[in-house]
């Protein structure tokens, strides 16, 4: 009786979000192994791979507007907003590049490790496990391991394309054992790099070719192996990985409803979020209040604004003119900010598109010299965009053409930031203000040098007092 207590108790904790009316019940605490009673039957390894993805939803990773989340630190850093003077003036430091390792994006570092130890947790005790499910289980955990660590050593280290000593240089311990009291050295960025391989492609040999909604399957793992294999400048792996994902880019009518939730279209990987599940409101991020009643946090640069063609569906998928009582009007951040008739930011989280193999794919092949190819390839995805478009471009011209597809399509999404660090390009922004026109209040610092330090975040102090074998920036 005693046992099944204990089972009973740790199953109750593994339940997530997912399959609960709870808000967020965490499968196990950080700092302890769960019970060998915990995972036994199938069902108990569902819930627990639950748990594992349930991490991802913490506010410093995709949870909330915590000054670490991964939702929008990626572009308050770089050079796709404008902090406004009329919101709460939040992660401005990130913006204004003045952060310290007091804070700043301590959260990232914490929920993402938190994700690993429930990976290892689970495939600690898949090991002796022989269940039908047994396969995909673990591929799920090995892809989620390697996500969180691909998420950490991109921020907190360099990026293998971004200079010559990158591979070298300091990246993240990457954790393959569901330790509390480890205390690890940091690898460097070449190591972390191919253990994500390495467990990218076990994962994609294992899981589903589907998985439920708020879970991977094989076209998610596909399009973060592109993703990897582009950052390390491995080009035909990109390519081929990106060929391997089956799943079609949105088509230009469904564009907008894809932020609304009224449609899925290209999304390989995202979780449910709605009042009866996790009931994140994850669009105050970017703003709050409705369109005439508007408090944005950050709104569109005026320059990046500009770069939106009347016939881009996605000027009227992303972005919004929105205004306050006093009239005061802005290019305002659509993405997150609600379903329809909604100003809540309660939508889906959206973390993997179908879209990003196909950039993936045309970047790699410009990279290889296959101009032709690269060019055929943008154009699918130029085609579902634009009612007309002029293309035809070639050498330079056609490398600029899709690095600013990839900064049109993935706006306000997690990417701009790592892209400028990766192609080792400084961070530029022009010196216009917050309101729609380009006038009123410009960012107070516009200009970060290509290779600064301060492309790789500190890590906080608090991280650094709690392990003494691991090792700040340099820079800090």
């Amino acid at each position: 009786m005693k046992k099944l207590i204990n089972k009973i108790a740790i199953l109750v904790l593994a339940v997530t979000g997912f399959t609960s009316c709870e808000k967020e019940l965490d499968q196990l605490p950080f700092d302890e192994f769960a019970s060998e009673n915990a995972f036994v039957t199938a069902e108990d390894f569902e819930n627990g791979i639950r748990g594992v993805y349930s991490a991802l939803t913490r506010p410093g990773y995709y949870g909330s507007s915590d000054a670490g989340s991964l939702l929008s630190f990626p572009d308050v850093i770089s050079d796709n907003v404008t902090l406004t003077t009329r919101g709460r003036q939040t992660k401005q430091t990130l913006h204004d590049f003045e952060y310290l390792p007091s804070q700043t994006l301590r959260g990232l570092y914490q929920d993402a490790y938190t994700v690993i130890f429930r990976a290892n947790n689970v495939l600690f005790y898949t090991a002796d496990y022989q269940g039908e499910n047994k396969a995909n289980i673990e591929a799920e955990a090995k892809a989620l391991r390697a996500m969180a660590h691909f998420d950490l050593v991109r921020t907190f280290g360099k990026i293998p394309t971004q200079s010559g000593d990158a591979d070298g240089s300091l990246g993240v311990a990457y954790l393959v054992e569901a330790d509390p009291f480890v205390e690890p050295t940091r690898e460097t960025v070449g190591a972390v790099y191919e253990k994500i391989i390495t467990d990218l492609i076990e994962a994609a040999a294992g899981i589903n070719a589907t998985n439920p909604p708020g879970r991977m399957g094989k076209d998610a793992i596909n399009v973060l192996l592109s993703r990897a294999y582009l950052y390390m400048g491995q080009w035909q792996n990109a390519i081929n990985a990106a060929n391997n994902v089956s799943t079609s880019i949105a088509p230009r009518v469904s564009v907008p409803g894809i932020w609304q939730d009224t449609n899925q279209d290209g999304l390989v990987f995202y979780i449910p979020n709605d009042a009866t599940m996790l009931n994140l409101n994850i669009g105050v991020t970017w703003s709050q209040g409705n369109v005439t009643t508007l408090i944005p946090e950050y709104a569109v640069s005026f320059e990046f604004f500009q770069k939106f063609q009347e016939e881009d569906i996605r000027k009227e998928a992303y972005i919004f003119l929105g205004s306050n009582t006093g009239g005061l009007q802005w290019n305002a951040i659509k993405k997150l900010f609600g379903r329809p008739g909604q100003s809540n930011g309660l939508v889906d989280i959206k973390i993997l598109r179908a879209e990003e193999a196909l950039l993936n794919k045309a970047e790699a092949q410009f990279e290889l010299g296959q101009t032709a190819q690269a060019l055929t390839t943008l154009d699918v995805l130029r085609n579902q965009r634009y009612t007309t478009f002029t293309g035809g471009e070639t050498g330079n011209a056609l490398r600029d053409a899709i690095r600013l597809e990839r900064r049109l399509e993935y706006a306000f999404e997690y990417q701009r930031f790592f892209d400028l660090k990766r192609w080792n390009l400084p961070i530029e922004r022009e010196p216009f203000g917050d309101f729609a026109d380009g006038s009123g209040t410009p960012s107070t610092n516009l200009f970060l040098e290509a290779g600064s330090f301060k492309f790789q975040l500190p890590i906080a102090i608090e991280s650094i007092d709690q392990n003494p074998n691991l090792q700040q920036n340099p820079g800090y």
